[in-house]
């Protein structure tokens, strides 16, 4: 099932620790209900209580950590001796005043071994937390490193084992967001949340100790404004965790409106749509913008109020003020006051990072959510005991499968016989391309069994499934690397000339020969194909890959009229001794079917040849539509 995968799929992201965005896709065809109706794909119909919501992702944020958590308690180890260290520069700043105040009020020089012994302390210390404080934030940086490698591996691990049903429209942008922004936001908690939050709460607690053992009423002074600061910052900070939920809401739906845009943007320029759109996505951005807005205005003059109590103009008057007093009535020394002093200073750049390093968690917390949701999606069950098919026949039996509430296929059955074509017919939405994705395994029935050779899917392993099933679709999918790969993409080790004997079959060697680096060329780089070249190179990879049954969804609706003779060509080749189911929505495209299935909302409703269908209303429907008339015998004749 090598080329189902990657024509369905787009291109499979490179086992690196710089993944790029997952493949999203849907199923090829059909529509997926669970997006009507409810505007990108229902994200915002989630009711989600914020605040529980806020409160799992801090959970969240800790179940992601758990891999790395022994090496974050290493930094938190070395920071909390650093944090200590941090009041060795102060203690020793005080005994350097004292022996320079000694000396100078008795009038002779003061003591080098004392001074020297004072500033080595004071540099050492400095020095040593310094070295402990790197040391630590290296730690917590490597630690944050292997875990956004393992989560970027873990994601692409969890979605080449997920349904595709689980793919919509409306997961394309939170995909992106979890791979490329998710995975950078948990950075700040990993990397700097651990070391710099507990940096923040130990180094000005001991260095408050400090103060209070210097003197306790310069300690008062120096903790005079903090009170304040913390009351009007707690007004400030009230609701947060469910506003910052809320603005992750509304970003997200950003993102995933100009993804939607983006995506359909080929269709909405065709029909003149390009302005309602694009209007969809500035409505998410102008949305966004009102609600930041309101919640910035909401919040600027407490949070400036707060900032003020903790200022240096504020912090100087409060301590050199009221220290002067003490000073004055001979109850402390002036180099006490001065190193009590420079202590209130920087205890508020504590407070900025405790309060910088919350809203960082807050901000994580959504996004691993996020990534929670994605590392939780569903996947298919495994074999216990894997088994081989015996054959190329494939049997559906009663299969049903929904996407939501809606049902896409509905109690079907069908035998194709090996090596038989069959063709699938039946208009847009009537379940052709789902249940060709039972077959090739993106999703389980929910009721009903499919199986190869007389084995259920479900008991055959991965490999053995991918060396049994292809699937060329109508839109195929080419990676942006050389046509070369682009063909070996199910068997990575096939040579060049195995390549090109695949490229023959599928009638486009004496093209890609044309190209100036020939098979080396690299898609949409240096040359850019017709929807006829690509799909040609998409069959030339199935037959490559040279499994017994293939699936054919629309494979000629692309094409230009110059490339469907040679794409028939090639896709007679393909189907020459194996197992084939054709789906197609015209008639015409179906010659050459040993049998002829019509589909209609999610039933198999008729069964037999052109001539025994002829009376069958679906399929009269369906000639008639094809602009074939019914009436008209050579115009039916399939010969």
């Amino acid at each position: 099932m090598s080329a189902a995968h990657t024509t369905t799929m787009s291109a499979s992201p490179a086992r690196s620790s710089e993944a790029s965005s997952p493949p999203v896709s849907r199923p090829p065809t059909d529509t997926d209900p669970r997006d009507q109706g409810t505007g990108r794909g229902g994200r915002n119909a989630e009711p989600g209580d914020d605040r529980a919501r806020a409160v799992a992702g801090q959970a969240a944020v800790k179940r992601l950590g758990a891999p790395v958590r022994s090496r974050l308690r290493l930094g938190q180890v070395l920071v909390v001796i650093a944090g200590l260290l941090s009041i060795a520069p102060y203690v020793a700043l005080v005994q350097l005043g004292d022996i320079l105040l000694a000396a100078h009020e008795a009038g002779s020089a003061p003591d080098p071994e004392r001074v020297r012994a004072t500033v080595m302390v004071l540099i050492g210390a400095y020095s040593t937390r310094l070295l402990l404080y790197s040391l630590a934030l290296l730690i917590t940086h490597f630690a944050d490193l292997a875990l956004r490698d393992r989560l970027r591996r873990d994601i692409v691990a969890r979605l080449t084992r997920t349904p595709l049903s689980w793919f919509t429209a409306s997961t394309s942008g939170r995909l992106r967001k979890a791979v490329q922004d998710d995975t950078t936001t948990v950075h700040t908690v990993i990397a700097h949340g651990p070391v710099e939050r507990l940096n923040a709460v130990v180094s000005p607690v001991a260095l408050l100790a400090c103060a209070f053992w210097i003197d306790w009423r310069l300690g008062l002074l120096s903790i005079g404004t903090i009170p304040l600061f913390f009351a009007t910052y707690s007004l400030s900070m009230r609701g947060m965790n469910e506003k910052t939920v809320e603005m992750d809401r509304r970003l997200e739906n950003i993102s995933s409106a100009m993804v939607e845009f983006v995506a359909g943007i080929g269709v909405v320029k065709a029909f003149g749509q390009v302005g309602r759109a694009h209007a969809a996505y500035l409505r998410a951005g102008d949305e966004f913008s009102t609600f930041y807005r309101a919640w910035a205005m909401s919040m600027m003059n407490i949070s400036c109020l707060s900032i003020t109590w903790v200022s240096i103009p504020v912090l100087l008057l409060v301590n050199l003020g009221g220290g002067s007093l003490l000073l004055r009535a001979g109850l402390v020394t002036l180099p006490q006051m001065l190193t009590t002093t420079l202590i209130a200073l920087v205890l508020p750049g504590a407070m900025v990072t405790i309060a910088s390093v919350s809203w960082s968690y807050q901000q994580a917390g959504a996004a691993a959510l996020r990534l929670c949701d994605i590392l939780d999606a569903p996947t298919l069950p495994a074999a216990v005991h894997p088994r081989r098919p015996d054959g190329a026949r494939v049997e559906i039996e009663h299969v049903s499968y929904s996407y939501g509430r809606t049902l896409a296929v509905d109690d079907a059955s069908l035998a194709l016989e090996a090596g038989t074509v069959t063709a699938l017919l039946g208009p847009s939405g009537s379940g052709k391309s789902t249940l060709a994705t039972l077959i090739a395994r993106f999703a389980d029935p929910d009721a009903g069994t499919v199986r190869i050779g007389g084995v259920d899917l479900r008991d055959m392993d991965e490999q053995t499934l991918y060396d049994t099933v292809s699937f060329v679709l109508q839109d195929p999918q080419l990676l942006d690397a050389p046509i070369r790969d682009n063909i070996a993409l199910g068997r990575p080790g096939a040579d060049l000339e195995q390549v090109r004997a695949a490229a023959r079959v599928a009638q486009i060697d004496d093209f890609i020969m044309t190209l100036p680096s020939g098979y080396d060329t690299v898609v949409g780089r240096e040359t850019a194909l017709s929807g006829g070249q690509a799909q040609r190179i998409a069959i030339a990879r199935a037959v490559l890959c040279d499994t017994p049954v293939i699936l054919l969804d629309e494979a000629t609706a692309m094409a230009d009229p110059e490339s469907e003779a040679e794409i028939q060509q090639a896709l007679a080749e393909l189907v020459k001794g194996r197992t084939v189911l054709m789906i197609a929505h015209r008639p015409a495209a179906v010659r050459g079917a040993h049998r002829i299935v019509v589909m209609d909302r999610g039933r198999i409703v008729a069964t037999g040849t052109h001539d025994e269908l002829l009376a069958e209303p679906h399929y009269r429907a369906l000639l008639r539509q094809g602009g074939i008339d019914v009436d008209d015998p050579q115009e039916n004749s399939h010969d």
